[in-house]
């Protein structure tokens, strides 16, 4: 694998997918900044399950661009692999949100139930996208 082809990979995958997680990211920014989470706790279910979606949105795009460096991947690992990151993903951010709520004195999370519901929706997020995504 060369530097230039691992840098168009990179690139490649920035340009088209980075947007979906980042949005997500900015929504929870704004819910924390305007407390939004704390008014309206409802919020935190469609976030979680939208970024399911974006994050297996990202991986997806990454392992198709993959093809170029590593050659054809079959279908069925491309959705196992996107499903699984996404799912280590979302276990990564409830380990965020304990530690912003430690460190930073936020009150994102809600004791276990809200933790077991957050990583539930960040999965169900990633079936529905796997379900529905077609790359072309």
């Amino acid at each position: 694998m060369q530097n230039k082809q691992l840098s168009e990979w990179i690139w490649a995958t920035l340009r088209q997918a980075a947007w979906a997680p980042l949005c997500i990211v900015g929504i929870y920014a704004i819910g924390l900044t305007f407390h939004l989470y704390d008014r309206y706790p409802w919020l935190d279910i469609p976030t979680h399950f939208l970024g399911g979606m974006a994050i297996t949105y990202f991986y997806r795009t990454a392992i198709w661009n993959s093809h170029t460096l590593l050659g054809p991947t079959p279908n069925l690992m491309q959705i196992l692999f996107a499903f699984t990151a996404t799912g280590t993903t979302t276990v990564f951010w409830e380990f965020y949100e304990n530690f912003i709520d430690h460190f930073f004195g936020f009150r994102t999370v809600r004791g276990l139930g809200e933790t077991i519901m957050d990583l539930a929706m960040g999965l169900s997020g990633a079936l529905v996208l796997t379900l529905f995504y077609r790359k072309k």
